[in-house]
This record gives structure tokens, C-alpha cells and sequence, in this order.
């Protein structure tokens, strides 16, 4: 496989999956944790390694290292791999799908804003979502008439406090998610509840559904609901881990205990709550946003500005949903035709939020 982030936590599960089942890993990817990407090519032995910085190409331990979304984009290409997994965060990753969708390569997309962003123009043929949710909905879908479907969020790092004391939360504790740790950027998306938004957004290309929504389940055991004509619900049920939906990404079935099951017995109980948007400004728009798939590249910009203001502490937290919101306000009317206009309307959204 080509693994492209293979640092972050996707990245990492991906490599306990290619353990797991020895699978051959041609290509890795990574950041700036360069000290952890020489651990896994001392490992998986990859025949290229691709950086993000010119200047950190000294560090690696491999004798072929590129730098750059280019080089991401030649080492797709020229692989022998039939399988991509794109696991990099935010609109960088979407070039890379387009181009494993152009080679026919099977792709299992953890990059979220590639269907959010371009949904439209995504041929779905050879891919399968690594998400926990979208595994989940996949997983319960039966030959009977669907009446909607359902995901469930944790509520992010600042489901219990008070509402009056958002305003001044610190990065910190803005980082310190409830339930699992992630990379900071979609830890701040769970906290503004931006990230669901981006799932249901991914869900209605995914499975050709409009009417969707999302509840908060606290300890993040049940994944996703699907309720039926008749009026009978199904939920998928498995322990927090992304092993389950990456093993099946990668290799189609599984027939082998990948998680623990869940002990319903020791479990005891479940909470769920109602998304408010007095907590969650940015769900004022979750019907809006699922009415025009096309205001997803104006999120998604506007949002990847609001989150890097914050981590640079720019602005404040409640800043980064109040950045989104006025983007979509002013693009309200947008309507994407090409792939080329999505990359336009991504800089002018851009540049409309930096200002």
C-alpha cells in the first residue's frame, strides 16, 4: 500500500492493521514527526518516504526522500501498489485522491475534505471510507426501505462546561478531548462540533441520503443508527478504535477479532444528548450545508483558517465557528461546476477569512 500520513493516528492504526496481516508497504508519507517515521521505515522497510520540508530530509533514514504535495502526487503514480490510503488532514489530501482515483488505485479515505470539498466530482467506484460512522452506516445497511440515517458524536472537550466560560478556554484545554487522543486539528473540530458537520456532509455523498443528522453518545461505543420505514432502528455497536474500519478498507472482509466486543453488562449504561446549538454554533447550519453540498468547500476553507487562527492563539475559541458562519453567509450562493472552480473558490474564501 501507499500510506500517505503515516504519523498521525490513522497513519499508526494503518501500520497495526499492515502488522497484523503483513501487509507490503511501498510508500509512506509523513509530517514532521520525523523521529517516529524512521521507527516505521526500520519497520516496514518502504521503498519511498515522502516529507513535508526540504530541510528535513537529512533526519530521514532511507536513501529515497522527497519533499512536497508533488512528490505525493509522483509517488502514487509511479507505485506498483493497487492501494492508497490517504489519511493526510484538511484540503491537502484532496489532490492526492483525485490522482489515486486517476490511476485506479482502491483508496481508503480517512481525508475527509476530499468529499466534503469535491463530493461532486469524486468517482466512489474504488473507495471505501475509513470513519467510524460511515463503517458503522455501511455495516447496518440491509435491502429494506431507509427512512434517514444517523451518526453519533462524542461532544468534543467542551461538552460539560459551563457556557458562559467557552469564551476564554485555553488551547490547552481545548486539546484535552473526553474520549480519545487525535491530531490537534480534528480535536478542535470535535469541539466545535465542525467535524460532524463534515460527516454528515460526507455520509449524503456517501450513501445518496439527505436526511441525516447526529446525537451526542458520550463514552462513543454505538457509531451510527439507521432507521427504517417501519418504524425499526439498528445501531452499530463496537469499542472506539479505527482498526475495524481500516482493516475492512484495506482488505475487503474480515473474519478475524480485530477489537474486543463491548460488555454491554459492564457498560451499564448510556447518555445520549441532543446537539444544542447554544453550545455548537456551527449546527445553525447543518440543514443549510445539507440542502447545498456545494457550501462545503467554503466550510471547509473557512474552518481550516478558524482552527489555525486559534492553535496560534489569534483569536479566541468561540472565534473559530463565528469564522465559518460568516463565510457562509457571504458565499451562501456559491455553486461549484468543475474542480477547477473549487480550488478558486477555496482561495477566495481563504483570503476572505484572513482579512
Amino acid at each position: 500500500m501507499i500510506l500517505l500520513g503515516s504519523t498521525g493516528s490513522i497513519g499508526v492504526n494503518t501500520l497495526n492493521i499492515a502488522r497484523k496481516f503483513n501487509l507490503n508497504v511501498e510508500v509512506l508519507v509523513a509530517g514532521r514527526n520525523i523521529q517516529l517515521l524512521n521507527q516505521q521505515i526500520k519497520e516496514f522497510n518502504p521503498k519511498i518516504v515522502v516529507i513535508d520540508r526540504v530541510e528535513d530530509i537529512h533526519l530521514v533514514c532511507h536513501n529515497n526522500v522527497l519533499f512536497g504535495q508533488e512528490a505525493i502526487l509522483q509517488a502514487i503514480e509511479q507505485s506498483t501498489s493497487s492501494t492508497v490510503v490517504n489519511a493526510l488532514v484538511g484540503f491537502l489530501g484532496l489532490k492526492p485522491t483525485l490522482k489515486a482515483i486517476e490511476c485506479g488505485k482502491k483508496i481508503a479515505l480517512a481525508n475527509k475534505e476530499s468529499l466534503v470539498v469535491a463530493g461532486k466530482f469524486i468517482d466512489q467506484t474504488n473507495l471505501k471510507p475509513i470513519d467510524s460512522e460511515h463503517f458503522g452506516l455501511w455495516y447496518l445497511l440491509q435491502d429494506k426501505k431507509m427512512d434517514s440515517m444517523m451518526v453519533t458524536a462524542s461532544g468534543g472537550s467542551f461538552r460539560d462546561y459551563p457556557l458562559d466560560q467557552l469564551k476564554n478556554v485555553s488551547i490547552k484545554e481545548a486539546l484535552a478531548h473526553p474520549n480519545w487522543s487525535m491530531g490537534n486539528k480534528i480535536t478542535i473540530d470535535s469541539a466545535t462540533m465542525t467535524n460532524k458537520m463534515f460527516e454528515l456532509m460526507e455520509a449524503a455523498w456517501l450513501f445518496d441520503i439527505r436526511k441525516l443528522d447526529a446525537v451526542i453518545e458520550t463514552k462513543s461505543l454505538i457509531h451510527a443508527f439507521i432507521n427504517f420505514a417501519d418504524g425499526s432502528t439498528t445501531a452499530h455497536i463496537a469499542n472506539a478504535s479505527m482498526q475495524l474500519p481500516i482493516a475492512y478498507a484495506i482488505l475487503g472482509k474480515v473474519d478475524e477479532e480485530i477489537l474486543k466486543p463491548v460488555d454491554l453488562v459492564e457498560v451499564a449504561s448510556l447518555e445520549f444528548r441532543k446537539i444544542e446549538t447554544s453550545r455548537y454554533p456551527i449546527w445553525e447550519i447543518k440543514d443549510e450545508i445539507l440542502n447545498n453540498l456545494d457550501l462545503g468547500v467554503v466550510l471547509n476553507a473557512a474552518n481550516e483558517i478558524g482552527v489555525a487562527k486559534f492553535l496560534n492563539s489569534e483569536i479566541g475559541f468561540l472565534d473559530v465557528a463565528k469564522i465559518s458562519l460568516n463565510a457562509i453567509n457571504k458565499f451562501n450562493n456559491v455553486k461549484v461546476n468543475s474542480l477547477d472552480e473549487i480550488f478558486e473558490i477555496d482561495k477566495e474564501v481563504r483570503k476572505y477569512c484572513e482579512s
